[in-house]
């Protein structure tokens, strides 16, 4: 089991925790940009940043980055966009008509320049609920799409490979659509035959994704795996390690870490560190251990926002993370009723050793 002390030190996970995934061989689409020489290995390292520096393609990029600043407006409509894009697709899978493959790679390729510019886009999507008007799959697939290439961009991946994954990541569940849209509200309380119909998704999403003519290989089976697991507990297949898609290690991740914080059921969703949490005091080996501890880098224990409990009794709301000590953010310090001081008092806890975090608390119990 994966401790999360393990992962916050950088200690080594043992055996039988596998390497992190490398990117597969590039795409052959003369449309999408194809990475040359051998796949970049991910770093021993893991980094982070609110600004996430990529390695460039050799080939002309699907857009050039942005010249400018992102705003968190700026991020909020693209995260819009890119789930109206998504219902459009919905109605293409109920239609039996075919998406326009170079508009959805040119939309996930401002996405991968969006998070290579600021961080507004990767927060905007770790919104807990659904936003009004749109389709939770739409959302969730955005969600999924987003937060993958931002992960792909913290283990090494280059900029073609993101805009692969991101598309990828954008029609895990297209097969969903098929399916009784009740089903998904009601997944902890499903019947055996239901189940069974649940667990055939991703076999109709990469049937899907292959009528389509994908535009690059490997696109079907990382659609296909993205339920798989590490230790062969997954399906539909029951793969393990280095036969699942690489691309599916990432996406079953934050597939899961997306369903913990908006789920589609009526059951609460769990806030950003507590999906964390969750996954890392899982019982099995679900996920290579790398790339829990590179969402652990993204997402922080303490996320800004947090209300925490430092061992002076304090209470506060962490306003910053430092990524390199993700259990020591930057707090602003509140009185005793949870207000805001008259005068703001602010402690960058990786500057003060003698403080430090007891825990979260909920706002009820402040």
């Amino acid at each position: 089991m994966v401790r999360m002390s393990d992962l916050v030190r950088g200690a080594k996970p043992g055996a039988p925790a596998s390497a992190p995934p490398a990117p597969p061989p590039a795409s052959r689409a003369p449309s999408l940009p194809a990475a040359e020489g051998k796949p970049p290995e991910p770093p021993a390292q893991v980094r982070s940043a609110a600004r996430v520096t990529l390695r460039q393609a050799p080939a002309a990029p699907v857009e050039a980055p942005p010249t400018s600043a992102e705003t968190p407006t700026d991020a909020i409509a693209l995260f819009d966009e890119l789930q109206t894009v998504l219902e459009a697709v919905r109605d293409r899978v109920r239609s039996a008509q075919s998406p326009s493959w170079d508009a959805l790679m040119h939309l996930v390729g401002r996405v991968v320049d969006s998070l290579a510019a600021s961080g507004e886009l990767f927060w905007a999507a770790n919104a807990p609920t659904v936003p009004g008007g749109h389709d939770y799959l739409a959302f969730h697939q955005a969600c999924v799409a987003i937060l993958a290439v931002r992960l792909g961009a913290n283990v090494g991946y280059d900029r073609a490979h993101l805009v692969q994954l991101g598309l990828a990541g954008c029609l895990i569940d297209v097969g969903l659509w098929q399916l009784p849209a009740a089903m998904l509200r009601r997944l902890d309380t499903l019947s055996a035959e239901e189940l069974m119909q649940y667990r055939s998704h991703p076999r109709l999403s990469a049937e899907i994704v292959r009528r389509w003519t994908p535009p690059f290989e490997g696109l079907v089976d990382a659609v296909l795996q993205h339920h798989e697991r590490e230790q062969g507990q997954g399906f539909p297949q029951g793969l393990a390690g280095g036969n699942v898609h690489p691309y599916s290690k990432i996406l079953g991740l934050v597939d899961t870490y997306t369903g913990l914080t908006a789920p589609p059921s009526l059951r609460p969703g769990l806030r950003p560190h507590e999906a964390v949490r969750e996954i890392v005091r899982s019982k099995n080996e679900s996920f290579p251990p790398p790339l829990i501890k590179a969402l652990l880098s993204e997402i922080s224990v303490f996320p800004p926002g947090t209300i925490v409990r430092l061992n002076t009794g304090e209470v506060g709301r962490v306003i910053a993370v430092n990524r390199n000590h993700p259990l020591r953010p930057r707090v602003e310090v509140y009185d005793a009723k949870g207000q805001r001081l008259a005068t703001p008092k602010m402690i960058d806890l990786s500057e003060a050793p003698f403080l430090y975090i007891t825990g979260p608390v909920s706002e009820a119990t402040r």
